[in-house]
């Protein structure tokens, strides 16, 4: 068995899809695989590999109790093995909860997962996982997300979708909706990789610690999402970056990356997601790749290098 998930980008509606926000989201040319193999031991083999083909970690679960039996983890970063393999362990049994004869068979597994982009970016290398479980187990992803985690679930809906949607949660239910996002101006959009990969955990709870109510934020949020699809110049859509920047900034009391980094920068740039890590988005010329390369940022890519 093969399952494949795309990955994603939110364009609008950071923080603020969390409580209602219409956002507009896009899935990657990026993303990750998960093959299973069957086996006779009644073992889980987990191995997960970059997308250059080595692998940063391997566990193994007894099953049918799914018990971690040994895990290692190649890397030189944060984390450990236990801790990733205590992640897992808790996908794997929400996923078996939701569905009881999920690994309930009396043969084993063999599971490979491989990323097609490098683990730092952050396109979404847990969302892109549990969507993938999710299919393996017959579940659903979106409650397989929130059982184990928390988020807003418009990743999960990026996974599940080879074109740009609007995302919206709804009486605690998504809301999905496939658009035409294709700005006649996308070659003078980017996509700049900062150098470190974001936790979004920090701007969320800045977010929620505000304990304000949205709700003018989040209408305006969620026009400028639909302005975004209207939009027929980039000078227009540079308008709306910046609006958007100014809303979010006001509301997580973070200065916008553009503010903060860059500005002497002749485009826009905005955030993306998780501020102050992971990719932005910067409009510009051909002398943008050059521009971001000399501050040390070397992956730039085009709209149509990034966005499925």
């Amino acid at each position: 068995m093969n399952f494949y998930s795309n990955g994603k980008l939110l364009l609008t509606g950071e923080y603020l899809v969390l409580d209602g926000a219409k956002s507009l989201a896009v899935p990657t040319k990026f993303g990750q695989n998960l093959i299973v193999d069957r086996i006779k031991e009644q073992q889980l083999i987990w191995g997960s590999f970059t997308n250059t083909g080595e692998c940063w970690f391997e566990a193994v679960f007894d099953l049918p109790k799914l018990r971690l039996v040994n895990c290692t983890f190649n890397s030189e970063k944060e984390g450990s093995a236990e801790f990733i393999a205590e992640t897992l362990l808790e996908i794997l049994k929400e996923a078996k909860r939701l569905n009881p004869d999920f690994l309930g068979s009396e043969n084993g597994f063999v599971v490979k997962t491989q990323l097609t982009f490098p683990r730092n970016w952050g396109l979404g290398s847990s969302s892109t996982l549990i969507n993938s479980i999710a299919f393996w187990a017959k579940v659903d992803a979106f409650k397989l997300l929130w059982n184990s985690f928390k988020g807003s679930g418009y990743d999960i809906a990026c996974a599940q979708n080879d074109a740009p949607i609007f995302y919206q949660i709804k009486d605690s239910k998504p809301i999905i909706k496939q658009v035409d996002f294709n700005p006649s101006f996308k070659e003078n959009l980017f996509f700049v990789h900062l150098n470190k990969k974001q936790d979004s955990k920090e701007g969320i709870a800045k977010f929620r610690e505000s304990g304000h109510n949205f709700q003018n934020e989040i209408k305006r949020i969620s026009a400028i999402s639909d302005e975004f699809l209207k939009t027929k110049s980039i000078e227009d859509f540079n308008k709306l970056i910046i609006e958007h920047e100014e809303t979010i900034s006001s509301i997580i009391k973070l200065k916008p990356i553009k503010e903060k980094f860059f500005p002497e920068y002749y485009g826009e740039i905005k955030s993306l997601g998780a501020w102050g890590g992971d990719f932005v988005l910067a409009t510009g010329n051909k002398e943008t790749k050059t521009y971001f390369k000399n501050k040390g940022f070397e992956t730039v890519l085009t709209y149509q290098e990034m966005i499925l």
